[in-house]
């Protein structure tokens, strides 16, 4: 039975700042390194054979801290842009609460949380899904299905996307998912990949 560990990267400056971080490549703080390091923690003793991460400094450093604290160090991993983060354009950089001022929080809201509406200039979560599911499809699933457990360090939009995919949930139930940083989120599939136990270490 095939295991697969999602964790969202501990926290970034940003996140600490309540900016957009979408694609720009800012580090973990502190906090968001020890976050990765209790990940790692969680997940010693797991047989995992192969991990994947975006290629942003914060999920790639998120990896390198779990792997060390569960006791993976030579785990390969492979870095892929298709895994980044949701790019919120315009909004990138900017303050959650201010940009909530000048366009109001109903809209910021449904530009962070809606699955098909885009922020400007950026991606929308179904966006970031149309990278996101196939690059799973072609490069994570194939392994999974050979038995091999997965370990994938990634984003808060890009898995969101992916967990829509795993769990089928609907456009307008993504609306309420939030990935927490730093918490392992442990799928436990059968060989036809259906979902037999999902938790949170």
């Amino acid at each position: 039975m095939p295991l697969l560990v999602l964790v969202r990267h501990g926290q970034s400056t940003f996140n600490l700042e309540n900016r957009f971080t979408g694609e720009e490549d800012v580090p973990l703080t502190e906090k968001g390194r020890e976050e990765a390091k209790a990940a790692g923690r969680k997940l010693t003793g797991l047989p995992l054979a192969h991990g994947f991460t975006s290629i942003l400094q914060r999920a790639i450093d998120t990896m390198t801290l779990i792997l060390q604290a569960s006791d993976h160090p030579g785990l390969p991993v492979t870095h892929d842009r298709a895994l980044n983060e949701r790019n919120y354009g315009q909004l990138q950089g900017l303050n959650k609460a201010e940009v909530a001022r000048q366009y109001g929080d109903e809209e910021v809201a449904i530009w962070r949380r809606s699955f098909s509406v885009r922020p400007p200039g950026g991606e929308s979560l179904a966006d970031t899904a149309a990278r996101v599911i196939p690059y799973y499809r072609q490069s994570i699933e194939p392994l999974l299905r050979e038995g091999q457990d997965i370990l994938v360090v990634a984003h808060g939009n890009s898995l969101r996307s992916l967990v829509m995919q795993l769990e089928r949930i609907s456009e307008e139930d993504i609306v309420h998912v939030d990935v927490p940083t730093g918490v392992p989120r442990l799928y436990s599939l059968s060989a036809g990949m259906q979902i037999e136990k999902v938790e949170y270490l």
